[in-house]
């Protein structure tokens, strides 16, 4: 207990930083891999080839490489302002990037369940591609998806201690710290562990209860 109430300032802040990277990388994937799914299914070639290709590149592409890119190379660009961007938000690009082509890769699969015969129907009643995939098509999609993308949402969660390696004081920093503080850092990881499990059960939670809310009839 020595090691987390003597430091608590450290889990309090570090943890608060994690929480705010992953809720802001959440909302933005979640919009931007629903966008690539969508590319994805479009009957649009070069909509669809985009949307194949970037899933294709980015997760085949190791996390850690996407932060190199944005922490270092990214802001030697010229339309960037090195001042303003710092390494919170590279972080924040990183996750949202990276993980967006997992999300739409959980958003097609959920669309690829709706029966081909209710895609007809909506053409048949003159819809566009749009009003489909926004009144009949992501709508019962959703009921599929919760458990893979809650999944997916739990990794981003896990993925964010990758940006302490990138002068982002989050969890994942801590060990650094209480080691400089000539702490105990197996017994500090562990507290870091339960604190992730923590963070994870409310996650956990909401899949049940939506699950049991929208299951549906196989």
């Amino acid at each position: 207990m020595d090691v987390l109430l003597n430091n608590s300032e450290l889990f309090l802040s570090n943890f608060g930083n994690t929480i705010k990277l992953f809720l802001i990388a959440a909302v933005l994937c979640l919009v931007f891999g629903t966008v690539l799914a969508m590319m994805r299914v479009s009957p649009v070639p070069v909509f669809r080839g985009f949307g194949t290709v970037y899933v294709n590149v980015v997760r085949n592409t190791p996390l850690t490489l996407v932060f190199f890119f944005f922490a270092f190379a990214f802001p030697l660009l010229d339309f960037v302002d090195r001042e303003s961007f710092s390494p919170f938000i590279a972080a924040v690009i990183a996750l949202t990037l990276y993980t967006s082509a997992f999300v739409c890769e959980v958003v097609r699969s959920g669309i690829n369940t709706i029966a081909v015969g209710q895609l007809e129907a909506s053409r048949a009643l003159g819809l566009t591609f749009g009003q489909t995939l926004s009144n009949v098509v992501l709508p019962q999609a959703s009921r599929s998806v919760v458990p893979p993308m809650v999944s997916t949402m739990i990794a981003l969660l896990k993925n964010t201690t990758i940006a302490a390696g990138f002068s982002v004081a989050e969890a994942g920093a801590i060990r650094d710290t209480l080691s400089e503080r000539s702490y105990s850092v197996t017994i500090g990881l562990l507290w870091v562990a339960l604190f992730f499990i923590i963070l994870v059960i409310p996650l956990t939670l909401v899949q049940r209860s939506l699950e049991k809310r929208w299951s549906v009839a196989r």
